[in-house]
C-alpha cells in the first residue's frame, strides 16, 4: 500500500471540540508519526501539528473529518515523499 508523508495543521477555537478531535486522532493513531500541540492562552486557541504517513485517501479523510468539527480549522500539506507500508 503506497503512503505519503503529510503535515496536518489544526487550529482549535472551540474547547468543546477537543474531545472529538482527540477521538479522531486516536482512531487514526496507527498512521500518526508525531504530534505537537501549543496552547495559545492569550488568544484562547490551540495550535496542533500532526505528522502523518498514510495513504492519501486516509489523510484526506482525517483532514476532512477534523475540518468538519465545529470551531476547528484544518489544512494539509503533502510531501512528495512516498513509500509502502
Amino acid at each position: 500500500m503506497e503512503t505519503r508523508v503529510a503535515l496536518l495543521s489544526i487550529i482549535v477555537e472551540s474547547p468543546e471540540a477537543v474531545e472529538q478531535l482527540n477521538a479522531l486522532l486516536h482512531e487514526y493513531g496507527e498512521w500518526i508519526i508525531g504530534r505537537m500541540g501549543i496552547p495559545y492562552r492569550q488568544k484562547k486557541i490551540n495550535i496542533i501539528s500532526i505528522a502523518i504517513d498514510a495513504p492519501q485517501d486516509t489523510i484526506a479523510a482525517l483532514s476532512g473529518k477534523i475540518g468538519n468539527l465545529p470551531g476547528v480549522s484544518a489544512k494539509t500539506v503533502y510531501s512528495n515523499v512516498t513509500g509502502t507500508r
